[in-house]
């Protein structure tokens, strides 16, 4: 198995929130999300994805390698932190924009989260196959920015789900648009107003997750779904082009919605904000013990 990181044409950036490598003999571009700071998305991730997938969509789907040039046939999307995908929005900015009474600011960093992945929900504009590996938690934003792919693997242990009702918001970025064109709208209704989080086998069962692994198997499974897909990825692209076409996810559907979304976090009460603020400690706690865990390793 060859790996080739960062030094070609389209690796060669390097990032402070992101990781990359490609695997010439699969046609594999892994985007690794890597932060050393609470795994939300922060704007310093979206501006790291975003520069990121102008790179891919310039590429022109291959990677010169060693000389010879080979196809980038899946992007997939995975992350370093332990235990964790990502955490969602980072809601100390929120709480600190809705405190002000800032909608401009608030819509801009919404704005920022759709430009930065609509190139995913569009493949980059490329003949290939997008999938998400999720080995922990995927809440809320980060969530949203799973299921911007084709396909979800995700590891046994991890949890999912759309917390923002608890401090009477909703997922603005993407969630309902995503999820009801998967499973249908009652059973995005119904993940968004719980706040529940699901358990990998949970959203199998729904239709939402692909593939569950076994914990610490994520990445084999990827390689095996791959595999798999070798005979019949013609015919998947196919059908892909023909969902995009029957259903699309349009950038003013998604821009619309996240007008919502502002209007909406502005109507918080300060008793809403306070929730808000139990998460906020809830992600800097985790952070920590991520930021330990990252320590023991290195020891």
């Amino acid at each position: 198995m060859k790996i080739v990181s960062r030094k070609n044409q389209l690796l060669e950036t390097k990032y402070s929130q992101l990781s990359t490598r490609f695997n010439s003999d699969s046609g594999i571009l892994w985007t690794l999300l890597d932060q050393e700071s609470v795994p939300c998305v922060t704007p310093e991730l979206l501006r790291d994805l975003q520069h990121h997938h102008k790179e891919i969509e310039h590429s022109g789907g291959s990677l010169l390698v060693d000389g010879n040039r080979h196809d980038i046939r899946y992007a997939v999307m995975a992350s370093l932190t332990p235990g964790v995908f990502n955490l969602g929005g980072q809601l100390a900015l929120f709480r600190q924009l809705i405190r002000n009474k800032d909608g401009a600011a608030l819509l801009q960093y919404a704005t920022k989260c759709i430009d930065t992945f609509i190139p995913r929900y569009h493949h980059f504009n490329l003949p290939l196959a997008t999938i998400t590996l999720v080995q922990g938690d995927a809440l809320g934003g980060g969530l949203e920015a799973a299921l911007t792919s084709d396909i979800i693997i995700a590891e046994r242990q991890s949890q999912m789900g759309f917390p923002e009702i608890l401090f009477n918001l909703f997922p603005g970025m993407g969630a309902y648009s995503v999820v009801a064109r998967k499973i249908g709208a009652r059973l995005a209704e119904k993940m968004i107003l719980s706040g529940k989080m699901y358990s990998a086998e949970e959203l199998h069962a729904m239709g939402l997750v692909d593939i569950v692994a076994e914990q610490g198997e994520g990445e084999n499974a990827v390689y095996e779904y791959v595999r798999k897909q070798e005979h019949r990825s013609n015919g998947f692209l196919a059908v892909q082009k023909v969902r995009n076409r029957f259903n699309p996810v349009t950038y003013q559907e998604l821009i619309d919605i996240t007008t919502v979304w502002v209007e909406t976090a502005l109507k918080l009460s300060e008793r809403d904000l306070k929730v808000m603020d139990r998460f906020v400690r809830a992600q800097e706690k985790l952070f920590v013990q991520q930021s330990e865990m990252r320590n023991q390793n290195i020891a």
